[in-house]
């Protein structure tokens, strides 16, 4: 999911910033990194310990760096390539010039994942969403063959301005939507966990568009307003994909201000698990200065992951594609959960028969991309007969849905992401060469730009990607139904395992799926950080006294427990 809310928020106070805390477990991530007395340590007798990391995307790179710091040896294991879904797809022969296939834009609220992007330098930018002025230049919302150009918000039609003040009333009349944003602002953990839980067994089992259709602001209005919320949604792409999803899904997303502020990395987001695979920590225990994952793996990841078992003494082993086993005394596994039972086999008294449950009923939704690469940014050119952008940040409900035009300097090739879309419009793309998806959506876009000759500007090979035909992911993120808020408690509270039987303990997972905020990289480290914690406690260590780690704090922080 991920679709600024430019259009459709309340007016946002801004005394202080908001930050992915909470709402369902309000630990401050960030805090606990940057801390002088470090996340933890474990016993002498276990430096060096190996230990499992199943997938080198960012949740994988985040736990395996923590983890090398304390100590411990890291045994990456990566079916692909370095980054998982954080994917920057060179386009061949131009230099820096790339495709952000899977995530692409990043909140300022989600600071532990920059506490990684500002320690490794990596330069940022605001990301050009539509409306995000001064970002881009223009925007065009094409609704039912009529094309709306606009250069800054307030420019938007009174229609628009309607949806507006229905949704800001909706979120209030559903979800004391102030009050639960000021208290994640304030970090007032205690108001935060008073209002999000007297809301999880409200929203849990009613979906996005029961929360729209049934408010009493929407209800005044026509079926008009709601569909074009739906198909515009927040500015980058409508949210009608979304109307099936739990509420919940809906409200962590808009009161930690995911969508507000998102930033692009210039050069590409894979530089960052990239840069921890390379980076050398200091204040390391046990490792001689110098060392970092790279020269503890020689260079290289090993291979994917297949088997994973319980062995007679109690260690968990894995076994690689090419059938080499070896031990370790705990594995973390950051893979999507149905990779664990179609693409892997996994020892079923692993997991709970409950935890079983929940990772087979994640639903994953499906993600379609298509990039080309260009000339220039042509699109800043004046058309001389209107005075307006030659082509502009673009929202539609054509095939194309959302299109985005990348300015890497006039002196460059630029990058124009001609379609993102989701679920029924990415399956439209699936079975599709790269060469049939662009001409589809040029086709698309000449309805809307009828006067530009878009084809003469692109340059080189198209880059395209459907995450559901992928069998390393089978899907782009999670996008839980209602109902499904205990699957997701299950799932992201494993990491707390003193109470479960011994032949569960010792594998632990994270990643964005896992995470309360599923396409979010944010939810990716917060969850990565939670294993970390959770693998150092089950060897042994434990967190400063002054620094108290997420299984410190679980009794007092933990989320809400809906009845079985």
């Amino acid at each position: 999911m991920s679709a600024p809310s430019h259009l459709f928020l309340p007016e946002a106070d801004t005394s202080k910033p908001i930050t992915m805390y909470g709402p369902d477990f309000p630990f401050a991530y960030d805090d606990w990194l940057k801390h002088p007395s470090g996340l933890g340590s474990v016993p002498p007798h276990v430096l060096g310990a190996e230990v499992a990391i199943i997938g080198a995307g960012m949740a994988g790179m985040a736990a395996a760096h923590e983890l090398m710091k304390m100590g411990l040896k890291p045994v990456i294991y990566e079916a692909s390539r370095i980054g998982g879904r954080l994917r920057s797809q060179p386009f061949e022969g131009a230099e820096g010039i790339i495709a952000e296939l899977g995530g692409m834009r990043f909140p300022e609220s989600s600071t532990a994942f920059y506490h990684y992007v500002n320690m490794l330098g990596i330069d940022s930018k605001p990301f050009p969403n539509p409306l995000a002025h001064p970002a881009s230049n223009s925007t065009v919302i094409d609704l039912e063959g009529e094309t709306i150009y606009v250069e800054r918000p307030d420019q938007l039609p009174p229609f628009f301005k309607e949806i507006q003040e229905c949704w800001s009333k909706a979120l209030e009349e559903g979800a004391a939507f102030t009050e639960l944003r000021q208290a994640v602002r304030e970090r007032d953990t205690a108001r935060v966990k008073e209002i999000w839980n007297r809301l999880v067994p409200i929203w849990d089992d009613r979906t996005f568009y029961d929360f729209v259709a049934t408010s009493y602001a929407f209800g005044q209005k026509s079926f008009r307003h709601r569909e074009v919320f739906g198909q515009v949604g927040f500015g980058t792409g409508g949210w009608d994909s979304d109307f099936p999803n739990s509420m919940l899904e809906i409200l962590r997303v808009v009161c930690t201000d995911c969508d507000e502020n998102q930033r692009f990395m210039v050069g590409g987001v894979e530089q960052v698990p990239r840069g921890l695979w390379h980076m050398s920590p200091e204040n390391m225990a046990h490792w001689p200065k110098g060392t970092s994952l790279a020269s503890l793996h020689s260079g290289a990841t090993r291979p994917a992951a297949r088997r994973i078992s319980r062995d007679s003494d109690g260690r968990i082993s894995v076994t690689d594609r090419w059938g080499h086993t070896k031990s370790f005394e705990a594995c973390l596994v950051t893979v999507q959960s149905w990779v664990l039972t179609t693409n892997m086999e996994v020892e079923e008294n692993l997991f709970s028969p409950k935890l079983w449950m929940a990772l087979d009923r994640t639903r994953y939704m499906q993600s379609s991309k298509t990039f080309v690469m260009v000339d220039r940014p042509f699109w800043k050119d004046k058309d001389p007969a209107t005075g307006r952008d030659l082509m502009s940040q673009t929202l539609t409900d054509r095939l194309t849905r959302g299109t985005y035009l990348f300015d890497n300097g006039d002196d460059k090739p630029g990058v124009i992401c001609l379609s993102y879309s989701w679920m029924s419009d990415a399956l439209k793309m699936l079975p599709e060469t790269p060469e049939d998806r662009v001409k589809l959506c040029l086709e698309s876009l000449a309805k809307i730009y009828p006067n530009l000759d878009l084809a003469s500007h692109i340059i080189g090979d198209p880059i395209t990607v459907s995450w559901e035909s992928d069998p390393n992911f089978l899907g782009a993120f999670k996008g839980a139904l209602p109902g499904h808020y205990r699957y997701n408690r299950r799932m992201y509270c494993h990491f707390m395992q003193d109470e479960m039987p011994a032949h569960e303990r010792g594998i632990f997972m994270a990643g964005d799926g896992v995470s309360w905020t599923p396409g979010w990289v944010e939810g990716a480290v917060q969850t990565s950080l939670n294993a970390v914690w959770g693998i150092m406690h089950h060897l042994g260590g434990k967190s400063p006294t002054d620094n108290p780690g997420p299984g410190d704090l679980f009794e007092k922080l933990k989320p809400i427990e809906l009845p079985e």
